[in-house]
């Protein structure tokens, strides 16, 4: 199993961290930056044995045939990660991340 994350998911990882400090959820700009490598790194090696979850529709925009998993950072943040799932030449079983909110922005998408 690979989990391969889209370069839009990455340049958004990559801002993360500056957006979280700038909007005082952090308030070290270097915590805030651990936060997201923390979740990066939890993504990578968590997301092929977290339950998965059939897309609503609305997510289509990010690819076809999504699923999601859910990420809980603290009792107040939910992080949500979607992605396809494709078989390469040698029968390895890929997880492709296309998308990553969380509870506060799309929250209500999901209910």
């Amino acid at each position: 199993m690979k989990v391969l994350v889209s370069p839009r998911v990455r340049s958004y990882l990559y801002e993360l961290s500056e957006i979280l400090h700038d909007k005082e959820y952090f308030g070290f700009l270097e915590t805030a930056e651990k936060y997201v490598e923390e979740l990066f790194k939890d993504i990578e090696t968590s997301l092929p044995y977290k339950l998965k979850h059939i897309a609503p529709q609305y997510f289509e925009r990010y690819g076809k045939k999504l699923f999601y998993a859910t990420f809980v950072k603290n009792k107040h943040t939910t992080w949500y990660v979607f992605f396809s799932t494709y078989q390469n030449v040698d029968n390895e079983l890929i997880y492709l991340v296309t998308y990553i909110s969380n509870n506060h922005v799309i929250g209500h998408l999901l209910d």
